[in-house]
């Protein structure tokens, strides 16, 4: 009987091993998205080592978001984010800072995701949003057709600008958004979607270009596209030239002339080359929510109405 224990005992210790490793071996990486309540980027595809921080024996957006908020918001997890456990399951309470009465949305590869326990993999990419005002929920979800790229300076890249809602059977839809200005590292650009919802846009600056969208016909939450962009910078010359003064003084008998003259000229060249292969991702998503941001949406149209309603109580 002694002998049983004792090998039932390894047995679990040796389970409880693989399962260890299984974690420590195979890293998983995904890259977060966060946009705060005034519709700004805080967080654009930030790559996370997702561990199972909750211990719920898997891999989910929660993990990804407490460690997203762990290592880049001022204070961390305990100032930034948390959740509870309410109707629907785990709910978010607080994302960067900001308690919105569960009036956010979050995303897997730009999917709306059942809840915050859903499992994501190596590579996702995990999209959070706050609704600028939690009583309107015409504010919607808006993703490029791809994530990111590469190229030299000059490159040109065609990308759409989708949108997501609901209709009258809460059953999700897809819209192009049209009239959308690009942004180029939070600059405005004269590019403008179209009414497919695409819009060209030519990169000149080397490094990391993050492309993002504003305004349009409809109200959407800042999408995100990055451009990593090879090449040298353009380079800079000042030239720095002292005036010759000339001063003349004359007496009665005397005449004295003194010349001061100076000059320097400083040539600056600044020259930058930034190249990062990745992998480009360019599968449109089917899925998604414009304002029941919390409720398990994607399990039928009864859990998005009630949602609805909750969401209307608490106003």
């Amino acid at each position: 009987m002694k002998k049983s224990f004792a090998m039932a005992a390894a047995l679990a210790m040796a389970f409880s091993a693989v399962a260890v490793n299984t974690y420590a071996e195979g890293e998983t990486k995904v890259y977060v998205t966060i946009s705060d309540s005034n519709s700004a980027l805080v967080l654009t595809q930030e790559p996370i080592n997702v561990t199972d921080i909750d211990g719920d024996g898997k891999l989910t957006v929660n993990d990804a978001l407490y460690i997203a908020h762990e290592n880049n918001y001022e204070g961390g997890a305990a100032a930034g984010y948390k959740t509870s456990e309410g109707q629907y399951g785990l709910g978010l309470d607080v994302l960067w800072g900001k308690e919105n009465k569960q009036s956010f949305g979050y995303y897997v590869n730009s999917k709306m995701a059942n809840g915050l326990t859903d499992e994501i993999k190596d590579g996702d990419y995990v999209d959070a949003l706050t609704f600028p005002d939690p009583s309107d929920l015409d504010y919607h979800y808006s993703w490029f057709d791809a994530r990111e790229g590469e190229g030299d300076s000059d490159k040109e890249v065609t990308l759409q600008l989708k949108a997501l809602s609901f209709d009258a059977s809460w059953a999700p839809v897809e819209n192009p958004v049209e009239g959308a200005k690009i942004t180029i590292n939070g600059k405005e650009t004269d590019f403008v979607t179209d009414a497919d919802g695409k819009a060209t846009v030519k990169f000149t600056e080397a490094g990391k270009n993050v492309v993002s969208a504003k305004g349009g016909n409809i109200n959407i939450a800042p999408p995100s596209y990055v451009m990593q962009v090879s090449g040298e910078a353009a380079s800079t010359t000042s030239t720095t030239t002292t005036t010759t003064t000339t001063t003349t003084t004359t007496t009665s008998t005397t005449t004295s002339t003194v010349t001061s003259s100076s000059s320097a000229k400083t040539t600056v060249k600044a020259s930058t080359t930034a190249k990062a292969t990745t992998t480009s991702k360019n599968n449109s998503p089917k899925t998604g929510d414009s304002g029941a941001a919390v409720a398990l949406v994607s399990l039928g149209a009864a859990a998005a109405a009630a949602f609805a309603l909750r969401r209307r109580d608490e106003k």
